[in-house]
């Protein structure tokens, strides 16, 4: 079973991950496991969640994760919640579950 599956959903443009953000964490760290509950991808960012900071610090780490350009990543939904919907241009779902789970491991 592939552990990130229920978070990634195929969109038009690439795919939407449904997040859950801890700020101000000791290391940023993605992804940080899996909320069964939430069916959402754990998400560990250093920087604080004042101005923006933290959001910013997720658009650059996913950016990495997937080898995209920081523009191709957008937060769509929860800007100032710890449950967060994040766009990826141009990332297919498998594509976006292997980088996951080379990440994770």
């Amino acid at each position: 079973m592939d552990t990130y599956a229920d978070a990634v959903a195929e969109t038009p443009h690439g795919v939407t991950l449904t997040l859950d953000v801890t700020a101000g964490a000791k290391r940023s760290a993605f992804p940080a496991g899996y909320n069964e509950w939430r069916k959402s991808i754990k998400c560990q960012i250093a920087a604080p969640a004042v101005g923006g900071k933290a959001n910013r610090a997720i658009t650059d780490l996913l950016a990495e994760t997937f080898n995209v350009p920081r523009a191709d990543v957008e937060i769509i939904a929860g800007h100032t919640s710890s449950s967060k919907t994040v766009a990826v241009a141009g990332v297919s779902k498998s594509h976006a579950l292997a980088c996951l789970n080379a990440a994770g491991s």
